[in-house]
C-alpha cells in the first residue's frame, strides 16, 4: 500500500463513538471528502421472520431510507460534510466486501471495537471477517477507550 491519497476509501460505521474518527482518518487519507463512501449494513429481513413472511414488500426499503436518515444525522452531527453516505443490506462483513470491489476501493477503513476472549467469540468481528476476506489494503483503527489489559 503506497501512502498517496486514496481514490475510493471505504469505512464502514456502526455510529459507535469511533466511527468519526474513523470517517475523518478517511478523509484525511483519500484524495477528497467525496472519495470516502461511509457505509452503514443493515441485516435483511430473515425470511421466516414474521415480517419477513406477512411483511410489506417494501420493509427492507423502508429500513434502508430510515438509517440512511440516520446515517444523514449522525455526519451532520460530528460536523463531516461531503463524504459518500450509503446504506447495505445483508451480513455486514460480506456485504463490505463486495461493495470495496465493486467500487474498485483503495482502501477500507473500519474502526474495531477491541473486544477480546468472551465477548469476542460471541459476537463475532466484522473488522476480521473484512480483513479475511477484502481485497483491499485495510487500515483497522484501534477504539479510543478500549482498555488493553481487558479479557
Amino acid at each position: 500500500m503506497t501512502w498517496k491519497p486514496k481514490q475510493a476509501v471505504i469505512v464502514p460505521i456502526d455510529f459507535s463513538p469511533s466511527s468519526a474518527t474513523a470517517v475523518r482518518t478517511a478523509i484525511d487519507l483519500a484524495v477528497r471528502p467525496e472519495a470516502v463512501h461511509v457505509v452503514h449494513v443493515i441485516p435483511g429481513l430473515d425470511p421466516v421472520s414474521p415480517l419477513g413472511v406477512w411483511g410489506d414488500e417494501d420493509a427492507e426499503k423502508k429500513m434502508a431510507n430510515k438509517a440512511l436518515v440516520y446515517l444523514q444525522t449522525f455526519l451532520a452531527s460530528n460536523e463531516i460534510a461531503d463524504v459518500t453516505p450509503l446504506i447495505l443490506i445483508g451480513q455486514a462483513g460480506n456485504r463490505i466486501v463486495e461493495y470495496s470491489e465493486d467500487v474498485c476501493a483503495d482502501l477500507i477503513v473500519i474502526p474495531s471495537h477491541g473486544y477480546h476472549g468472551v465477548k469476542r467469540a460471541m459476537l463475532g468481528s466484522v473488522a476480521e471477517r473484512v480483513i479475511r476476506h477484502a481485497n483491499v489494503a485495510t487500515l483497522v483503527l484501534r477504539r479510543e477507550d478500549e482498555d488493553v489489559g481487558e479479557s
